[in-house]
């Protein structure tokens, strides 16, 4: 019985998600869905990554938490339009669905935006089992957890469309072979593409930026 009732639920989930990109496509919009464990630096990241392409691309996005709207907040201060999705009142659910993404899509002025980004609910377990109409999934580790995180929750790492390894500036002070979450990660999904970088110095963050940038003019383009 419970397996019928996950299986009917992540059944409507994908429902939902087929309608989001069907209307994301029609209106030419690019959504990438960035996921993480708490701490991993996602915030600042994004800050930066919407800092940097803000003058190619029209930028909205939609903030997951449990509770509070810190994030968000933060995100705010780059001057683009920004949801936020506190899960608490519905259950406090660790990840964010279809069916929320879809009613925040619909608080964003579509029209005047070509690209999306959904930072999800701190975790690297069930935001990987939730399809929410993306057209790139981004899974985003720190130097500080640990390289057995990619074999410790596979998932993510299977589904997702690239890796980034964040905090590389603590490599120095930390007792950890960087290259060992690299061959980790590729064990996983040997085909994902690896940036590691440092939000906050900027070490890294071209060739991330870069790759963002190709993949969302590839898609908007394709889409005309």
């Amino acid at each position: 019985m419970e397996i019928k009732v996950v299986r009917k639920v992540l059944s409507v989930n994908d429902a939902i998600a087929t309608e989001i990109k069907k209307a994301l496509k029609a209106k030419r919009i690019f959504m990438i869905n960035v996921m993480s464990s708490p701490g991993s630096g996602k915030t600042t990241l994004l800050s930066k990554t919407i800092n940097a392409l803000k003058k190619d691309f029209q930028i909205g996005v939609v903030v997951g938490d449990i509770c509070t709207t810190r994030d968000s907040e933060r995100l705010s201060e780059t001057g683009v339009p920004v949801v936020q999705i506190n899960t608490e009142p519905f259950g406090g659910d660790c990840h964010l669905a279809a069916n929320v993404i879809q009613e925040a899509l619909s608080q964003l002025e579509l029209s005047r935006l070509n690209l999306v980004i959904i930072e999800n609910v701190g975790n690297l377990v069930c935001p990987a089992e939730f399809d929410v109409g993306e057209d790139k999934k981004i899974v985003l580790l720190s130097l500080p957890e640990g390289d057995d995180k990619p074999l410790k929750y596979p998932l993510m790492f299977r589904v997702s469309n690239a890796a980034i390894i964040n905090k590389i500036d603590l490599a120095p002070h930390l007792e950890i072979d960087k290259a060992q979450f690299v061959k980790n990660i590729k064990k996983v999904n040997p085909e994902i593409p690896v940036f590691e970088l440092s939000a906050k110095t900027g070490q890294g963050m071209d060739a991330w930026l870069n790759w963002l940038k190709k993949e969302a003019e590839t898609k908007i383009s394709s889409q005309s």
